[in-house]
């Protein structure tokens, strides 16, 4: 993995400890965060937030408005719409498909090739396989 080539200039924010966190703001407009990992071939779309220790694996995209959390990673040729939030260590698993608007919470997996609704909401640990759920998934 290497850091996104696209990335153009320096945006300094605060995070919710108050600390400040350097994004690097994209061709596209999307921010990643110093310490996260972008493939070269990933797509971050207009105004995505990718946090510190969040991996974006090789083809995969994330649409406008997303939000991936430190420690969450979205595995090869994964697709998350636009305004999907990925919370903290989740994993979206290779050509996992995620609908607009979806939550998938801290922790929580969703398997390779699995579909995520738009507007669903994966609670934090679950998992998603196949598109069915596993541990409470509310579409």
């Amino acid at each position: 993995m290497s850091i996104m080539t696209m990335l153009r200039k320096y945006e300094e924010f605060e995070d919710e400890t108050g600390r400040v966190v350097r994004y690097q703001r994209g061709a596209s407009g999307g921010l990643v965060a110093s310490g996260a990992e972008v493939a070269d071939d990933a797509r971050i779309g207009a105004w995505a937030w990718v946090d510190a220790g969040a991996r974006v694996e090789s083809g995969a995209s994330i649409g406008e408005h997303g939000w991936v959390e430190g420690g969450a990673v979205i595995g090869p040729r994964a697709h998350l719409a636009s305004r999907v939030r990925v919370g903290r260590d989740a994993v979206v698993g290779a050509g996992a498909r995620v609908g607009a608007r979806a939550e998938i919470g801290a922790g929580a997996r969703v398997a390779a090739g699995a579909v995520v609704p738009e507007d669903a909401v994966v609670p934090d640990g679950a998992v998603v396989a196949r598109g069915r759920e596993r541990h409470g998934l509310a579409a």
